[in-house]
């Protein structure tokens, strides 16, 4: 016999809250102002200021920053949390419709959790040239021999992420 769950009624997509519901519209740059802002709270803990806000029609869903130090979880970026928010919200994994701003180029793990999300389109600030997996290092996003390719803007207000990375580790160097 199959066990039952009851997951209520928020892990179902046709009670995710409305449009209206979730805020104002914002466009690129200003959810990358959002997701800076994020960012800004992953060193209270210790953690790498990367921050991530999940938007369905320019509306936010989720935003999470890196909590890896804080949790002990290496797995515990930004993005995953974020895309992990953004599901719970619309009650669905399949997250076509959303798009993820995040302040750093993806790794290999969260550009792969972006195509596995099916995600509509990635918005990120800073290039990671020693890991990027989203245009530097590797193309996960727009590699055709896996199931989904995910549209990639890249760049947006790059110089206040880079520097936001930059004043975090010249504080950790001392």
């Amino acid at each position: 016999m199959l066990a039952t769950m009851d997951v209520g009624p928020e892990m179902h997509a046709a009670s995710a809250p409305p449009p209206s519901a979730l805020g104002p519209v914002v466009d690129d740059a200003s959810a990358m102002a959002l997701a800076l802002a994020e960012a800004g709270a992953a060193p209270v803990h210790g953690d790498v200021p990367v921050g991530a806000v999940a938007l369905v029609d320019g509306r936010v869903v989720a935003s999470r920053h890196n909590e890896r130090e804080r949790t002990g979880d290496p797995t515990a970026h930004a993005e995953i949390l974020a895309l992990a928010d953004a599901a719970a919200a619309l009650g669905t994994w399949r997250l076509t419709g959303v798009t993820l701003v995040v302040t750093l180029e993806p790794c290999p793990m969260c550009a792969g959790a972006l195509v596995a999300a099916r995600l509509g389109r990635l918005v990120f600030g800073a290039a990671d040239p020693k890991a990027g997996a989203c245009g530097s290092l590797y193309n996960l996003c727009a590699d055709p021999r896996l199931n989904h390719e995910v549209p990639v803007t890249a760049g947006v207000r790059a110089d206040e992420a880079a520097a936001q990375l930059t004043g975090f580790f010249a504080d950790r160097r001392g």
